[in-house]
């Protein structure tokens, strides 16, 4: 659908919706990019103007009984909505669908147009409830009071630019008396050749409702038929049951209900049973397991938590769906988590992760706040979640609602710092009011009141699921019920090596903040600003505090240079996030899910994020693709005594061969060891214990004889202490295959974090940031996003020790 919005009071100017205003403006050239150099500020004006939006519109003419509709599916938020000068209505959140019944305006052109108010100013007049610590933050947007995307007001990730517009489709429809509002398909169980399904059919009207399940062939599975709403119970033979990414296949039915007077309705499902197991773990005393159980298995969730793709969410392009959910498949990831500060994502989302295989935690959106519980506040919500939880039910790939983001955790910790008790703003949301829509709409999909919730109290190790932020931010650990410690913000406080006192039973928030590619920092920051200390740079770091030093202090010592911080950030991260996988896997099954905090970006800037916002993985994100392989073999150290454990999350023993070796950095071996194994499915072992004491130059390896895991190794001393050479010398042959650039790189000493980049960031890599031992070598292949050729002057290769200073 075309329209128009109005700059600043002067001419029309184009934009399509969805889309956005910001981007309009830019386009238009109103405004220098928010994104880039320190423009951000120079943006604010356009949260505080009156924006219209106009088009001319073609309505239809409709037949005897038939209802015309103009719909749109996201306004941004607060918007009047007119057709010829005549006010249809009026939208207040941002989350909600807006219907207005055009059927009695004659066929033909007319003219739409919608005024957009400040949001601040909307609710300017309200009360706002706060916590001492989130002061500022809250009541500078009063984003609690409005159903917005919270996160556009500003986070320690993302900048503060809250959008306005349209930001979800607009459409005419037609329809008759008789609809088919939706259809919720439900799996009950699975048994031998067989699983009972259940259709709950939405209609307006009592006519006949024809339903089939059509499978990937086209052949119907399974049919009835009744009248009006209700339910539909069936068997299906044979079912092609659908498993996330690393377990099995994605086969999706089509879910078709006619009847005779409306158009079919039709959605794509699949076959498979989602539920918690909280059973008490009989292993560790007092605790409950925490562990998704997909088609009756246990699995160890890994995975990422989401952020919108760009500040600007009306203007996502489908591909950059597509492109950020087949890397976290290719990151061994099975399920990612829609943080509670961001937006119900666009259907391409939820396409893509049924398609893929990745099970959702669905958050709602609500996060780090209290939220007011007055009458017309909870209708609003109330009407927001029938809708969202309308639209998603029926995903294959839903796997949790939950109610908010850290709420009632950081109630907790308030009252823990003001030594008083102080009941939750907004409890009654989550508590009563979603319960009520779920109960209702979707009540075989799990809920969950919070993240992090369970225990006896929020963040409690013992049951449920905790955000880990005892690394980075020095949040006391709650072992129990009460939390243990000061908020700590010393390097020994916040160190990664933190996480092995992490007992929890799932761990839904994790991470350290890492550098983006210096590329995408080129990119986006003015040239005047590209050094270390710059106003520039430093806006690009919304997390104020100088928490990287004590990050990268005991790891890789202190940069010099912006080059050597985007080495030393991506590494410490790298590193950090590849010691508490490993941790929370060698726990399976009393810890059974490690979502870090985070996948993505909104913006190019310093953050958690494994791929920046150009979409170039940092070395974080290939570390964790092989710390979350579906086999893992990984070092517990604890003084001089080590362990070797096996983990296997897939549904068949492995057996295999591990070797075990003291290696030289300059070459050769001190000593090895050959450790035969057999580890049942879904499990982990130790298969090998030994003693490898402080050691500047050598490390502990471990291969595979049959290349069931990928090789791993444990250092021995901080990077910054290792004797390293600072010039090894790496040989690269360059070759293409099919369009593919090769590379094999071989070394002649071990070369740390071997780093394959380039300037260009469509540009693609089977595998980076990698270790090669002396007289090692390994092939990568190296493609582009959009299929095209390489140049092989188009990539650059280093390794860590290059940029150490010696």
């Amino acid at each position: 659908m075309a329209n128009a919005v109005a700059g600043a009071g002067t001419d029309w100017l184009p934009i399509t919706a969805p889309g956005d205003t910001y981007v309009a403006l830019i386009a238009a050239g109103r405004l220098e990019d928010p994104y880039a150099a320190r423009n951000e500020a120079k943006a604010a004006w356009v949260r505080d103007r009156e924006w219209w939006w106009h088009a001319r519109i073609t309505l239809p003419a409709p037949t005897i009984g038939e209802i015309v509709e103009l719909v749109f599916d996201g306004l941004d938020t607060f918007a009047d909505v007119y057709l010829d000068g005549a006010i249809l209505g009026r939208s207040y959140n941002m989350f909600r669908s807006w219907r207005f019944d055009v059927t009695a305006l004659s066929p033909g052109e007319h003219d739409l147009a919608l005024c957009f108010h400040p949001s601040v100013d909307m609710v300017s007049g309200d009360p706002i409830p706060v916590w001492p610590t989130f002061t500022d933050r809250v009541t500078a947007s009063r984003r609690t009071l409005m159903r917005k995307a919270q996160f556009g007001w500003g986070w320690d990730w993302g900048p503060d630019l809250p959008t306005v517009g349209i930001w979800g489709p607009v459409r005419l429809t037609q329809r008759s008396p008789t609809q088919i509002r939706s259809a919720n398909f439900s799996t009950l169980a699975i048994e031998e050749d067989l699983a009972r399904v259940e259709v709950h059919l939405d209609a307006q009207g009592d006519g006949e409702l024809r339903v089939d399940l059509i499978d990937a062939a086209g052949t119907s599975v399974a049919s009835g038929v009744r009248h009006g709403s209700g339910k539909l119970s069936f068997e299906v033979a044979n079912p092609q049951l659908w498993w996330t990414a690393d377990l099995g296949e994605q086969p999706l039915y089509t879910l078709i209900v006619r009847t005779a007077d409306a158009p079919e309705f039709r959605e794509q499902v699949g076959i498979r049973t989602i539920a918690i197991d909280q059973s008490p773990d009989p292993d560790e005393p007092g605790t409950t397991f925490f562990r998704f159980v997909l088609n009756g298995v246990p699995i160890f969730a890994k995975g990422a938590n989401w952020v919108p793709a760009s500040s600007f969410v009306g203007a996502i392009p489908d591909d950059a769906y597509r492109d950020l959910l087949t890397r976290a498949v290719d990151a061994n990831m099975n399920m990612i988590r829609v943080w509670g500060g961001g937006i119900y994502e666009h259907d391409v989302f939820y396409d893509e992760c049924d398609r893929l295989g990745l099970l959702v935690w669905q958050d709602f959106m609500f996060a780090c706040a209290p939220y007011p519980e007055e009458k017309a506040f909870l209708d609003n919500i109330r009407a927001e979640a029938a809708e969202q939880v309308d639209r998603l039910r029926h995903r294959a790939c839903l796997a949790l609602w939950c109610g908010n983001n850290e709420n009632q955790a950081i109630q907790f910790f308030v009252d823990y710092a003001t030594e008083q008790t102080t009941p939750l703003g907004g409890l009654v949301i989550y508590d009563e009011v979603l319960p009520e829509v779920l109960a209702t709409l979707d009540p075989h999909t799990p809920y969950w009141p919070s993240s992090p919730w369970g225990g006896p109290s929020p963040n409690s190790m013992r049951g449920g699921d905790v955000h880990n932020w005892t690394v980075w931010h020095g949040t006391p650990l709650v072992p129990d019920t009460d939390a243990v410690g000061d908020f700590e913000s010393a390097p020994e406080g916040v160190a990664f090596t933190r996480y092995a006192e992490d007992m929890a039973r799932f761990v839904s928030e994790f991470g350290l903040q890492g550098a983006p590619d210096i590329g995408t920092l080129r990119r986006w920051m003015a040239p005047e600003d590209l050094e270390l200390g710059s106003a520039g740079f430093l806006e690009r770091i919304k997390d104020k505090a100088d928490k990287a030093t004590a990050m990268m202090l005991p790891v890789t010592g202190m940069p010099q240079t912006l080059e050597q911080f985007v080495d030393f950030t991506m590494l410490a991260q790298a590193e950090g996030l590849k010691f508490g996988i490993e941790h929370y896997r060698r726990r399976k099954p009393h810890c059974s899910g490690a979502l870090i905090w985070q996948h993505n970006d909104c913006w190019p800037c310093v953050s958690w994020s494994l791929i920046d916002y150009d979409g170039v993985a940092k070395s974080s994100w290939y570390a964790t693709a092989r710390a979350f392989s579906p086999v893992l073999a990984s070092f517990r150290k604890e003084g001089d005594k080590v362990e070797l454990w096996i983990t296997n999350d897939t549904l068949a023993a492995v057996e295999d061969v591990a070797r075990v070796a003291l290696t030289r950095f300059h070459g050769g071996e001190v000593w090895h060891d050959s450790v035969a194994f057999d580890v049942p499915a879904n499990a982990g072992v130790c298969i090998w214990r030994g003693r490898a004491e402080h050691a500047n130059d050598c490390l502990l390896t471990v291969r595979s004889n049959a290349h069931v895991f990928p090789a791993n190794r444990v250092l021995l001393a901080p990077i910054k202490d290792l004797e390293l050479d600072p010039e090894p010398s790496l040989q690269v042959q360059r070759s293409s295959e099919d369009g593919i650039l090769l590379l094999t790189i071989a070394a002649d000493s071990y070369g740390l974090a071997v780093h394959l980049r380039s300037d260009d960031p469509a540009i693609r890599y089977d595998t980076n940031h990698f270790d090669l031992a002396a007289g090692e070598q390994c092939v990568v292949r190296v493609t582009r996003r959009d299929g095209g050729p390489v140049s092989p002057e188009a990539v650059e290769i280093r390794c860590f020790n290059m940029t150490l200073d010696k």
